[in-house]
């Protein structure tokens, strides 16, 4: 599943990192350096995964000789400078998701990488997953008839502190970027891109969206119905709707989890359930290694992370939602 002679750096230490650090590992993969703004979060880090080589700072991390990929795990409105940063020292990047704040950060960021000649990509894990594969494949030979339909929610009780990331608008913060990212590229992976959005948000006292509905149209009047919350703990489903059958995928549905098709009669034709180990966050470092070693896209070229984030940026024009500073992002699904 991988290749060993890519050897991976983290930039950052937070959770997300823990988790991708773990996964890898366990997976068999090379982590040779960690980097952190403090020292001391890097040598604990280190020290906690055997990894040989803790930098204090990012910089130090790009310009390790013993790095090849740069895993940016830092909250999302850093994206930008971590990634930049990385593809500058020649390095290849995996971005966490969402990639940026918006489309033109993330164009940036590809035609960086086009220019340098390394690889980028978006660690959307769930693409990835065994059973997302299964439902691709599924889709693709028709086993649902024609698809007309994707309904998919994130919802999830989180910290409603004001002073939290999620609540703070200089953090990028928000149920859409951070919770909607996920059923908005499930939609895209299964519909293509919309043709139109149509969104509306409740807004948290701190001026981010504290929950925010999606309807997506797409090309032959396929639609996605689409939801994401920060305070409240959903069923967190998602079911992909055709003329001959539907596709379900169980609680909760962006990690490891049972598929199961459906004829039209509601009859259960097949259910699967792969073993996946750890969290799954392995599949997309071997992904970003085939990826190095010359293979094509499989799941996410990195022009469709661009248009995603494109589609977010035209949700938040509906909802009213824009970050302190933030650049344009040029014109975006009507």
């Amino acid at each position: 599943m991988m290749s060993t002679a890519v050897r991976w750096g983290l930039l950052a230490t937070g959770g997300i990192a823990r988790s991708f650090a773990r996964d890898l590992l366990d997976a068999g993969h090379v982590v040779t350096a960690v980097g952190s703004r403090a020292p001391g979060a890097a040598t604990a880090f280190a020290a906690e995964f055997g990894i040989p080589n803790p930098h204090g700072s990012y910089e130090q991390l790009v310009a390790d000789p013993e790095v090849d990929a740069v895993y940016v795990a830092t909250p999302h409105p850093m994206h930008l400078d971590g990634a930049l940063l990385a593809i500058a020292a020649g390095k290849h990047v995996l971005v966490e998701k969402p990639f940026t704040l918006n489309a033109a950060q993330a164009r940036r960021i590809a035609d960086a990488a086009h220019d340098a000649g390394v690889v980028v990509m978006e660690a959307m894990w769930t693409r990835y997953l065994p059973h997302m594969v299964r439902l691709r494949e599924l889709l693709a030979a028709g086993a649902i008839g024609d698809v007309r339909t994707v309904i998919a929610d994130h919802t999830q009780a989180l910290p409603t502190d004001p002073a939290h990331r999620l609540q703070n608008p200089e953090l990028g913060g928000g149920a859409l970027l951070d919770l909607g990212i996920y059923p908005v590229s499930f939609a895209v992976d299964v519909l293509g891109l919309p043709t139109a959005v149509m969104a509306h948000a409740t807004m948290t006292p701190t001026g981010v969206d504290r929950q925010t509905a999606i309807v997506l149209e797409h090309d032959g009047g396929r639609q996605a119905v689409l939801h994401c919350a920060l305070d409240t703990a959903g069923s967190n489903r998602a079911v992909v709707l055709g003329t001959e059958g539907a596709i379900e995928l169980d609680r909760v549905w962006y990690t490891p989890t049972t598929l199961t098709r459906y004829d039209r009669d509601w009859q259960v034709v097949e259910q699967v359930t792969p073993a996946v180990s750890g969290r799954g966050m392995q599949y997309q470092a071997a992904e970003l290694e085939r990826r190095i070693g010359g293979a094509s896209p499989s799941a996410l070229p990195i022009d469709e992370t661009v248009a995603i984030m494109g589609v977010l940026d035209a949700v938040r024009d509906r909802i009213g939602l824009r970050y302190p500073g933030e650049e344009p992002s040029g014109p975006s699904v009507s």
